[in-house]
């Protein structure tokens, strides 16, 4: 694109202005795309409505990720990944139990849909930690690192993503929006028109963003690791983290849980096979699923900390506290992490 060709002959602080400002610009336009996306699964009815979910629900992660991919920068992308898995579990949940439990002294949530969600989540660091030991045994015995096993787990996963939004929107429903069969009427183009254009805003504001991203990360002295697991796992899920709080603000915890997981399961198990797909076809590089230890680390403890918290079917805000203690601790990790992403 013309735009992002001419950030090369910026000077640096230019590029840290640009990426702020896109990234800035980006939130409100990702808080159209979810706006659009669930007055359409409200008109259209529960499996029309959640194949919208599925696609459009991160298309900022997506959009973000395919552009980063086609400048091949490849662990930028995995970076945010990882990022947003550990943001949605850690402060997004955690901001949602501090917020609700400062109105409400004790919120409660179906504890089934908590359970699976946290099996979910499991799943997903499963499917994140084996290619790396893969990698990582391969490398040490001098064997040609195969890419195979990274597609096929891939493959796992999104096969796993359809099979819970089956669960999900049809046999078990009931367990995450109630048995319910009334859908609003009206004519669906307005939304229609938001969720296009919206798309088409961040796919531009995407775009500098990446185009910024390396210049601005030396201008500021962080790693592109700290930007990718931070600042754009952020940007890209600022409306849901949104949405989320105001649901617990509002003593609708199943809702908050349900988007704070729901979105980290969606990411690991629809996003990232998603992005290692499009790899093939748009990266100078197939994308591998080799991620760095602290990563992994992160990972896993976001998904212990989130099991041990949602176990009892009810929360309150010192566990809100928790939660962004442990997220406030792996970012200071992050940050201080001296690991270049090429160095994996």
């Amino acid at each position: 694109m013309p735009a992002a060709a001419a950030l090369k002959y910026l000077a640096p602080e230019h590029h840290t202005a640009i990426f702020a400002a896109s990234a800035i610009a980006i939130l409100p336009l990702a808080g159209y795309i979810g706006g659009a996306t669930e007055i359409l699964a409200g008109r259209l009815g529960g499996g029309l409505g959640g194949l919208l979910n599925a696609t459009f629900g991160n298309a900022a992660e997506l959009i973000i990720g395919a552009l980063a991919l086609r400048r091949g920068l490849t662990d930028l992308v995995k970076a945010s990944l990882t990022g947003s898995i550990i943001g949605n579990v850690l402060l997004v949940f955690g901001l949602c139990a501090l917020v609700g439990g400062i109105k409400h002294p004790v919120q409660r949530f179906n504890r089934t849909a908590a359970g699976l969600g946290s099996t979910m989540l499991l799943l997903s660091a499963i499917g994140l930690t084996v290619p790396a030991v893969f990698h990582f045994l391969a490398r040490t015995s001098g064997s040609t690192v195969d890419l195979t096993l990274d597609t096929e787990i891939a493959v796992v996963l999104i096969v796993t993503y359809a099979a819970s939004l089956v669960f999900t929107l049809k046999t078990h429903r009931n367990l995450y929006t109630g048995d319910r069969s009334d859908h609003a009427t009206g004519t669906i183009w307005p939304a229609v028109a938001m969720l296009f254009g919206a798309t088409a805003g961040v796919t531009w504001m995407s775009e500098l963003l990446v185009g910024s991203v390396s210049e601005t990360a030396r201008a500021l002295g962080m790693s592109e690791l700290f930007i990718g697991v931070v600042i754009v796992a952020i940007v890209g899920n600022a409306a849901e983290h949104y949405s989320a709080v105001v649901m617990a603000a509002r003593n609708q915890m199943d809702v908050a849980i349900s988007i704070a997981v729901g979105s980290s399961t969606q990411i690991a198990l629809f996003v990232a096979p998603t992005l290692v797909f499009l790899s093939y076809l748009i990266a100078p590089a197939p994308m591998d699923l080799l991620f760095t230890v602290f990563e992994l680390v992160a990972v896993g403890i976001a998904v212990l900390t989130m099991t041990l918290i949602s176990h009892d079917g009810e929360t309150h805000w010192m566990e809100g506290v928790q939660l962004l203690a442990v997220y406030i601790i792996l970012v200071l990790g992050f940050y201080f992490l001296p690991v270049r992403l090429d160095a994996r």
